[in-house]
């Protein structure tokens, strides 16, 4: 055990940690901090390489996010390049067109967000926005989700009902509802705002590139 200490004592005076001085010779890491616990010598060592880890957890931390960030911009640059191909063929197709109207007029401006979201209070938006997602932009059902902004006055258990069937979306793919509390917390709207969405970065990028072409196809037309 003494000979055991004095080769731990050397290999700590180098600068190595715990565990590789454990690694190195099968020595339980709680008997080295009852040796070194008090000698300052080590407090010193120890000082040091927390300071050395945490500069490289910072640096492994911004490669990871390096990488994160050119996947991220190699999958953008691939859905924006599928949507230029996909949209000579789309746009000959109304509900395509009515829809990025729509989502033009009503959707979320969001630049940022990675959800396509619209909101309205008629039923036959939603019902159109939904039928766009899963017939032109090929959404599975499962995927399409439904919020709903209330007054407290208005029955949640009727309204789901009702935009349940106007979306096409089953309850259980509703979010929480949200309930508007103001001045005036009594029926203003017979079902509320019915809030329908996919999230996902691939149609976010795809909507906002067809949106930019079906702009400048319209500036071309009137000039």
């Amino acid at each position: 055990m003494r000979n055991d200490k004095h080769l731990a004592v050397k290999l700590r005076k180098k600068g190595l940690s715990y565990n590789k001085i454990s690694k190195e010779l099968g020595i339980p890491k709680s008997t080295m901090h009852y040796w070194f616990k008090d000698l300052k010598w080590s407090k010193v060592i120890k000082k040091d390489l927390t300071e050395k880890a945490k500069i490289q957890s910072t640096r492994r931390l911004r490669a990871v996010i390096k990488a994160q960030r050119k996947r991220w911009g190699d999958r953008r640059k691939k859905f924006r390049e599928d949507a230029i191909k996909e949209f000579p063929i789309l746009k000959s197709n109304p509900l395509f067109l009515a829809n990025l109207m729509l989502y033009w007029a009503e959707g979320d401006s969001n630049v940022r967000s990675s959800c396509t979201r619209l909101s309205n209070t008629d039923p036959k938006m939603i019902r159109i926005f939904s039928n766009f997602l899963r017939y032109v932009c090929s959404i599975p059902r499962e995927r399409i989700r439904v919020m709903m902004i209330l007054y407290p006055d208005l029955d949640e258990k009727t309204c789901m009902k009702f935009w349940s069937r106007a979306s096409c979306v089953p309850k259980n793919q509703f979010y929480k509802t949200q309930f508007i509390y103001g001045r005036h917390p009594t029926r203003r709207l017979s079902y509320g705002v019915c809030l329908i969405s996919v999230t996902g970065g691939e149609l976010r990028e795809k909507v906002s590139v067809w949106t930019d072409l079906y702009q400048k196809e319209l500036k071309n037309m009137r000039e």
